[in-house]
Order: C-alpha cells, then structure tokens, then sequence
C-alpha cells in the first residue's frame, strides 16, 4: 500500500491550470506531476463547481458547509431544550 499524498490548494490550482492549458493533455499534465489522471480530472470538476470555495484543506469544510453544520448543532440543541421543557410542564400538571 502507498502512503496518501497531501496536496496544497495551490498545487490543485496549479495542477489543473497547467492541464487546462491549449495543447496541454490531463494524462501528460498528471504523468509529469506524479498523480493519477482521475485525481486531476476530480480536482477540475472541484472547481468549476466550487468555485474559489474549493480545496478548503485540512478537514475544513466550504463555508456553505460549516454554516449547515452549525446550524444543524443549533437545532438539535434547540430541540433538546425544548424536550426538556415539556417533560417538565407535563410533569408538573400531573401532579
């Protein structure tokens, strides 16, 4: 097995500027930079979907992701709260 490679979002960029290129290929563009042709392929797709939002790095996510994730928190956290409050007035009127 191989060790996985981590590329900076400037080597992506890079990389798929290079194979974009007039007469350039995606398969002489990866062979020269050691990578297989699906990943730069990949890489491309990334960028014309994501746009300057691609290649967050290191885990993080796009900052349309993270509000999502944030708000995910904020309404499971909401909805506990709320939980909470009704066992506690369905309690107190069966007394």
């Amino acid at each position: 097995m191989g060790t996985r490679r981590i590329h900076t979002k400037e080597f992506k960029l890079e990389a798929v500027r290079l194979a974009t290129q007039p007469g350039a290929t995606f398969k002489a563009t990866a062979t020269s930079l050691g990578i297989n042709e699906s990943l730069l392929h990949s890489w491309k797709r990334q960028l014309v979907t994501d746009g300057g939002q691609a290649f967050p790095g290191h885990g993080r996510l796009k900052p349309d992701d993270e509000e999502i994730r944030k708000l995910r928190l904020d309404l499971k956290r909401v909805t506990e709260e709320r939980d909470i409050l009704k066992k506690a007035f369905f309690a107190k009127e069966t007394k």
